[in-house]
């Protein structure tokens, strides 16, 4: 009971606000309508409906990771996600058209070997999928790990090494961004992830600062002060973030949203959710 405890509060420094579901379905104008033009009813609702009312939001975010069992145990007892489910040894013909069969096309239309630009062997079996799911309170995150068939699930090795640009500048990277609740010390929560992921040997769990260092141990020894940006003018009046590395190299942003700023958030929900009913 005590652990259910540590772990339900844990999971309650990550903070959001829920999914939204996508329902708005347009109607004929009259029963003779109905009657005469089921295609256009069609069109109108349903498969006929615009690309936007056929989603639901976003269902999850993946991130491919070169250590399984250090990725769950950072997304899980760190930042307090819980795991919906786990599943892999993917391979086969299918699964490796489903998500390689772009790359690999590109690949042969350069006339050079898939593998350089990271396309593996799961249509033979040389390489393996696994994947694990993580619940936040309005996120999924999936962490994906392509291994040698060879390597045990979880803790094998990855079958590639990853890339070494990893700048936020870079086009196309991506980040994900966790929302900190409204009655938390943003700074405090900055030094206690980084002790906490240092306590457990996750050395490469860094998060800047809002001073310029150039060395490790100046950015160590920044003030606490220094380990949020809280912006208080302008359009994001009320917003703080700081980007930080996950234990497996990633862009992670931390942000929270008061004031001002929140109040532009809540009502630009409350607007989108007044639109998919209407």
């Amino acid at each position: 009971m005590q652990d259910e405890k540590n772990r339900i509060s844990r999971r309650e420094v990550i903070w959001g606000t829920g999914a939204i579901a996508i329902t708005s379905l347009i109607a004929p104008t009259t029963a003779m309508e109905a009657a005469t033009t089921p295609s256009e009813d069609t069109a109108a609702s349903g498969d006929g409906a615009p690309l936007g009312q056929r989603i639901r939001g976003f269902q999850h975010f993946g991130m491919t990771v070169q250590d399984m069992d250090r990725a769950f145990e950072f997304y899980t007892e760190i930042l307090g996600g819980s795991e919906i489910m786990r599943d892999g040894d993917f391979h086969g013909e299918k699964i490796h058209n489903t998500l390689m069969l772009n790359d690999e096309i590109e690949a042969f239309e350069q006339k050079i070997d898939p593998v350089t630009i990271g396309v593996p062997d799961l249509r033979g079996g040389q390489q393996r999928l696994d994947v694990r799911f993580i619940q936040f309170d309005n996120m999924v995150l999936e962490l994906l790990h392509y291994r040698e068939h060879s390597q045990p699930s979880g803790s094998g090795a990855a079958w590639a090494p990853a890339h070494d640009h990893r700048s936020p500048a870079y086009p196309r990277s991506l980040h994900l961004c966790f929302y900190l609740r409204d009655d938390i010390d943003f700074n405090k929560f900055v030094h206690d992830l980084e002790a906490e992921a240092m306590r457990r040997g996750m050395t490469n769990v860094r998060c800047n600062r809002i001073v310029a260092v150039t060395t490790e141990e100046g950015r160590k020894s920044a003030p606490l002060e220094t380990m949020s940006n809280k912006i208080t003018q302008g359009r994001s009046n009320g917003w703080a973030l700081i980007y930080a590395r996950g234990p497996e190299g990633e862009a992670l942003e931390f942000v929270q949203a008061l004031g001002p700023v929140k109040q532009v958030f809540d009502g630009a929900l409350a607007k989108r959710q007044a639109e998919v009913k209407s």
